[in-house]
């Protein structure tokens, strides 16, 4: 019978653009009792886990709450239950996760139209606008932060559109909660989701959502009660139901109200390391936080720029909190990434679809967005460029990044 060791992973410096490293506070509340889902004790959890994710996103909304999986759950569950078959469509790409979207809609049995941006820039408002008016959807998902591209897309001016056509906007900010601005009611953003294991710095496995009163009124025309929940005549909504029960936002919403109808199982060490990863965003301010990943990214990008190395994609719309390397010529990028977590305990990322091979990512996201890191990353590429014969002056970058940080003078 085959012996299994003790599990011990190596300890690294993640700098990627998810999943980064995991706050210990977090770890620790992760370690704590479980409860039963229906303990007064833990339905307080849940309420208080409600607040501090209303105040993360901006807004006064009703619901907001966790989707019991990926981030990739969260839009899957927004997505399935918003979207009715026949539904109209809209889904502006600039980056993959574009395509996860419409992907997504396609098998909810959505019309779907899309307009498509060359991948590295983003659309100016008014394109977004235009397709509104021309196409008159009724569902418009946009990404906000594409980690694909390193691009963020502006959504004040659409969000407005949408609600002047009476179309739901739902929004994917699974990479930029919690590290860039997100302004859910000022945005008039109708369904918003975020992730877990980007600027939140918490484990994977959770998907906090937030969604407006525009939005329930079609989820309730799709309301569904469990069967074997039921307690009595039950009259089906007026359009067809959502056709996935365990992402059903009529249901979970009823599992998060007050009458705590049940669903599923909760994910408890989840919900702690959730409202753990909340409490510290919110005990830091959402402004400081912001702040700060402003600040680490300009002495990344300083760092970077002193190296000689070149940025992807149009600076007037760079995603703050990844930066998106060209890898030089003649430089095998997987074998400096290699070198990197071989030697350096350091992860980086590279990337797919037409960018694969072309551009290193480097995330500055959540606990991992901090001095020692920013500069342990330069310091460490600049070694694995030399040894891959690249040439560069040496100890410009780890400087560069420190006059961000010390200004000279000061």
């Amino acid at each position: 019978m085959k012996r299994y060791e003790d599990l011990a992973p190596s300890l690294r410096c993640i700098m990627t653009p998810g999943p980064v490293e995991v706050d210990p506070r977090v770890l620790r509340a992760m370690s704590f009792p479980v409860l039963g889902q229906f303990d007064p004790e833990f339905t307080n959890i849940m309420n208080e886990t409600m607040g501090m994710l209303r105040e993360l996103f901006v807004t006064n909304n009703k619901w907001a709450f966790p989707v019991d999986g990926t981030s990739r759950s969260g839009i899957e569950a927004v997505m399935v239950s918003l979207i009715a078959p026949g539904d109209r469509v809209l889904i502006p790409v600039f980056g993959r996760f574009g395509h996860l979207l419409h992907e997504i809609a396609e098998r909810c049995g959505a019309e779907v139209y899309t307009i498509e941006k060359e991948w590295g820039s983003v659309f100016a408002p008014e394109e977004v606008i235009a397709a509104i008016r021309s196409f008159k959807p009724d569902v418009v998902a946009i990404v906000h932060g594409e980690t694909s591209t390193g691009r963020i897309q502006p959504l004040a001016e659409i969000g407005r559109a949408c609600r002047e056509q009476d179309a739901l906007l739902i929004v994917d900010a699974v990479a930029t909660i919690g590290g860039v601005p997100v302004e859910t009611d000022a945005w008039m953003l109708d369904a918003v989701i975020g992730g877990t294991q980007k600027c939140l710095s918490i484990p994977s496995g959770m998907a906090p959502v937030t969604y407006n009163e525009r939005a329930e009124a079609k989820l309730l025309k799709r309301k569904q009660v469990e069967r074997g929940l039921r307690t009595g005549e039950f009259e089906a909504g007026e359009l067809p139901p959502v056709r996935s029960n365990y992402f059903d936002l009529s249901m979970l919403q009823d599992y998060w109200s007050p009458q705590r109808l049940n669903h599923h199982t909760e994910m408890t060490s989840m919900l702690y390391a959730l409202r753990e990863g909340l409490r510290l965003v919110l005990e830091e301010g959402l402004e400081a936080r912001h702040a700060r990943h402003a600040l680490h990214e300009q002495a990344l990008v300083a760092g970077l720029a002193a190296m000689g190395l070149e940025l992807y994609g149009d600076p007037e719309c760079k995603l703050t909190v990844v930066a998106c390397v060209l890898i030089p010529g003649g430089i095998d990028g997987e074998s400096v990434r290699s070198m990197l977590l071989e030697h350096f305990g350091i992860e980086i990322a590279s990337s797919f679809g037409p960018l694969k091979g072309k551009i290193w990512r480097i995330g500055t996201m959540g606990f991992s967005c901090r001095e020692n890191n920013v500069l342990r990353v330069l310091g460490a590429l600049e070694a694995a460029l030399l040894r891959h014969g690249h040439t560069l002056s040496p100890g410009l970058s780890v400087q560069a990044a420190l006059d961000v940080y010390e200004p000279k003078g000061r």
